[in-house]
């Protein structure tokens, strides 16, 4: 085929560099306009991503976990350029992002592709499987019909989908059957970055785990980096490397996943997991329930965001923002929160 990166299907031949970051993301922010009144003027907006940073390496994944409406499908979209970012900086794989051009932008976004979280919503549904699979390798030029066609058996035989089902449509699937035409779609190019937006959210428990083993399946056999954005810490903790936990468009705690489920230390985090279920009906475990609501996004609070939920907060936590900076155990594993009573808490844990 035509363009086609010679050795990446072959699974033996899929050598990356694993020690460089392939995306780099720095004091990323997005805010969106809120217009009113009778002319439609600017009256606020919402600070939806309030400068995060983070780096992923090739061929690791990053879980970015919160509560809906704290900015995490924000940061993937934006990282892809659907969004203008209102402020800072990324770069993929030594090339800055916010510089590029729309032919340029298009050129590199073969390397970087989305799932996204509804698996029904994302496929056209007047278009057969054919068509939807056969588009990508149409808008970047790849191919003769005749090698689209056979490419496009390939993805489905690793996905695990029947070669019949080429000419049937999406509403003729089931829910985890169309996020495997999705997964499928967004490896069609061969990508080294995957956004996995919510990608197992919409899918029953006993579906969730065959498509989490698919993409640890293909990870292993492409060498493929992932951005794994849910909001159930239970499923982030079986793929991820690295966790960062988002709260209201801030990151407030990053670490390695064994790490973070087995220290968390901010309170936020520490609240999203002892809300985790314990199989075990003879384990008790204590909760730490969080009191309010999330504030808007249109007016967080002042200083630190969390502080209005916070058992620890005072009124330091008000006037100022907390940096995110090593725990007090942190040794030479990178393990980093942004609460100004670390030391405190650590103490009294």
């Amino acid at each position: 085929m035509n363009n086609q990166r010679s050795g990446d299907t072959n699974a033996n031949a899929v050598k990356r560099d694993m020690t460089n970051p392939l995306l780099v993301v720095e004091d990323l922010k997005m805010y969106f306009p809120v217009y009113g009144g009778v002319m439609r003027r600017k009256v606020a907006q919402v600070f939806a991503v309030d400068g995060v940073s983070f780096t992923i390496r090739s061929g690791e994944t990053l879980g970015l976990v919160g509560e809906s409406g704290c900015g995490k499908t924000t940061v993937g979209r934006t990282l892809l350029r659907l969004y203008r970012p209102t402020g800072g900086k990324v770069h993929f794989d030594g090339r800055n992002m916010m510089t590029l051009d729309r032919t340029a932008l298009q050129a590199i976004r073969r390397d970087m592709q989305i799932i996204f979280q509804d698996p029904f919503e994302s496929l056209n549904a007047r278009q057969t499987i054919q068509e939807i699979l056969e588009e990508p390798f149409r808008i970047h030029r790849i191919g003769s019909s005749e090698e689209r066609r056979l490419r496009v058996r390939q993805l489905l035989e690793r996905v695990g989908l029947p070669g019949n089902s080429l000419t049937r449509f999406p509403h003729e699937f089931s829910g985890g059957q169309r996020q495997r035409i999705g997964i499928a779609r967004a490896i069609a190019l061969e990508p080294r970055l995957v956004i996995c937006d919510e990608p197992v959210s919409a899918l029953d428990v006993s579906i969730q785990s065959q498509i989490i083993n698919l993409l640890l399946e293909l990870q292993r056999e492409m060498g493929l980096t992932y951005l794994f954005i849910a909001h159930d810490l239970a499923v982030v903790k079986h793929i991820s490397d690295h966790i960062a936990v988002m709260y209201l468009g801030r990151i407030v705690e990053y670490a390695a996943s064994d790490v973070l489920y087995r220290e968390p230390r901010h309170p936020y985090t520490q609240a999203l997991i002892s809300a985790i279920p314990v199989a075990d009906p003879d384990v008790r475990k204590k909760r730490q329930v969080l009191t309010g609501d999330v504030p808007s996004p249109i007016t967080p609070p002042s200083g630190c965001h969390f502080r209005t939920r916070c058992p620890y907060a005072i009124d330091r936590c008000r006037n100022e923002v907390p940096a995110l900076r090593p725990t007090p155990d942190a040794d030479n594993t990178p393990h980093l929160a942004a609460c100004h009573r670390l030391e405190e808490i650590r103490a009294s844990g």
